[in-house]
């Protein structure tokens, strides 16, 4: 699936089984609540804490996927083409850090 196609199954669904989107200030809210779900099960796979009983049954998989579900409802809500910001994004990307991390010293170990 290309993400125009994730754009528009997103878009169909919202549309179809959603009945609207939620307002962009209410998705930037529950973006930032699913960015919070995946964070805390980052921490508790690779970092230091352990897991609650909360935390059964949770996927990081599934945590990236609410987070790339709700940026794309923001996308389409706000009429971005994330294909083209992506592809623009890599652009200015390749030209401010042509070489900044080749240099970088803390990166050579």
């Amino acid at each position: 699936m290309t993400i125009q196609e994730a754009q528009q199954q997103v878009d169909n669904w919202i549309k179809t089984v959603g009945v609207r989107y939620f307002n962009e200030l209410t998705n930037l809210g529950i973006l930032m609540e699913e960015v919070g779900e995946l964070s805390r099960l980052m921490v508790r796979t690779y970092g230091e804490q352990s897991f609650k009983e909360s935390d059964n049954g949770k996927e990081l998989s599934d945590e990236m996927a609410d987070v790339l579900w709700v940026l794309l409802c923001l996308a389409n809500q706000t009429n971005i083409n994330l294909t083209e910001a992506l592809q623009k994004n890599f652009e200015k990307k390749n030209i401010r850090d042509a070489t900044r991390h080749l240099n970088n010293e803390k990166l050579s170990s």
